[in-house]
């Protein structure tokens, strides 16, 4: 018997577009078919968190769990999208620079300081964690934080290397598509998109998620009559907690 893998630190962001009379729009991008982790499926951006962004948590005074994750968010979300949340100056031409200087190995402390910009990151709330175990290869602790889309953003463009590309989706429509077959999401970030499916704005998802504490989640295998399913804890705002086993995509 084979020891299960140790969890890997990673943090991950949803990024909310308010619209006027009609659900928020979330950043969502779609893994590369040959990742080993999820590839194919629709995620939020995000990633592991490196030693760099326990250094800049660290030097910012942050809590040594929950602020790696922040940073670890920000730097993933440049990276990949080409957003900069809680980021200043967000305007194109910094974003760029950050994004130039990450994808030549700078780490994030160093990016900013070359870039003249600076990180909040108190503009991000954390909404959830979750841990799956049981898997086979790897497994990720993630940490899930909101954002929202700065005013003076420029349009995100995907990074081409860990994904393939990236859209604007209500959760809803997310949702839909994955029922529909055009589109693949794991147990996790389905989780996730009926819960952001239940607010009206970037408003009242965070006080939803600040109305919960962030504990870990492990999803549980479960006997239901003669249905196994896979079952998440009732008390954290989430609106579906179990699905029948045969029909869960895990990684």
């Amino acid at each position: 018997m084979t020891d299960e893998p140790v969890p890997i630190p990673a943090a991950t962001v949803v990024i909310f577009r308010d619209r006027a009379g009609a659900p928020p729009e979330l950043l969502m991008v779609e893994r590369s078919a040959a990742m080993v982790f999820a590839g194919g499926a629709m995620v939020f951006p995000g990633g592991r968190v490196d030693p760099g962004d326990h250094a800049l948590a660290a030097e910012l005074g942050l809590d040594d769990e929950d602020g790696p994750g922040r940073i670890a968010a920000v730097r993933e979300s440049i990276e990949e999208a080409g957003v900069a949340p809680g980021v200043t100056p967000g305007d194109a031409a910094t974003i760029t620079r950050l994004r130039g200087l990450l994808h030549d190995g700078s780490t994030i402390g160093a990016a900013l300081e070359a870039a003249g910009a600076a990180l909040d990151p108190q503009e991000l709330v954390p909404f959830a964690r979750w841990l799956p175990l049981g898997m086979r290869h790897r497994i990720f602790d993630t940490r899930f934080y909101l954002a929202r889309l700065p005013d003076d953003a420029p349009e995100p463009s995907v990074d081409a290397t860990e994904n393939s590309r990236l859209v604007w989706t209500t959760a809803a429509v997310m949702l839909a598509e994955a029922d529909a077959g055009r589109a693949t999401i794991i147990f996790p970030t389905r989780r996730n998109l009926e819960r952001l499916a239940l607010f009206d704005d970037f408003h009242s998802a965070v006080t939803q998620a600040r109305a919960h504490a962030v504990r870990t989640i492990t999803p549980w295998f479960e006997d239901r009559g003669s249905v196994r399913h896979l079952c998440i804890p009732d008390d954290l705002g989430y609106p579906v907690t179990a699905e029948p086993a045969d029909t869960v995509r895990r990684a």
